[in-house]
This record gives C-alpha cells, structure tokens and sequence, in this order.
C-alpha cells in the first residue's frame, strides 16, 4: 500500500473515531468530507481496517451495513441509543457531521 491509501485510510478512521455515541455518517459522508475515495473508497477501508474503530456508526446512505454485521450493529446501535426505524439507522435523525477541527483534504496527499 502506498502513502496516498495509507494516509486517506488512516483519514477516515480518525474521521470514524470521532463519530458520537448514537450518531452515524454514511460512507458518502466521509468521503464528502475528506473530498476523496468515494463511498466504495471508505468501504473498502472500513472493510479492511474497521474493527479497530465504532465501525457501526458508519452506514449506507439507507441506513443499513451488509448482512453479516447488522446483528452486531443493532446490538450497539440499542446499546448507543441510535435512532431507528424499523431496525435500520434513521439517518436522517442519527446523521453527523465532524467539526472543523478535523483532517480534510488539506491533510491528504490526492493519489
């Protein structure tokens, strides 16, 4: 892996990390934020380095993760007092948005 991925992987998981208790951002959402890698980009990083950081606070866009982690997620998400509807994120009540205190695209070098 090079510096670029190292560099944005290591952006979105101080991005996850700052995620609340109870509140969630899509993978759309940090990848508008970083201004880079996409969705598919901070999916790919949280499928590789995720279980290091709150990796259920981080969602589709419907407010779903894939299958084999949505048991573990409902559990935390209940646990955390994240807003659902019908056992998914209520994103539209659960999303955030980082400070401006946080790393942006300033911080990363474009690969």
């Amino acid at each position: 892996m090079n510096d670029a991925h190292e560099q944005f992987a290591a952006a979105v998981l101080e991005v996850v990390d700052r995620i609340p208790p109870g509140r969630v951002m899509t993978y759309g959402d940090i990848a508008e934020y970083l201004q880079r890698g996409g969705p598919r980009g901070v999916g790919g990083v949280m499928a590789r380095d995720g279980a290091a950081v709150t990796w259920w606070r981080v969602v589709r866009v419907n407010g779903t993760l894939p299958v084999h982690l949505m048991v573990e997620a409902q559990t935390q998400w209940h646990h955390e007092g994240t807003p659902l509807r019908r056992g998914i994120v209520d994103v539209a009540a659960a999303r955030w948005w980082p400070d401006a205190g946080l790393p942006s695209s300033s911080t990363i070098t474009p690969g």
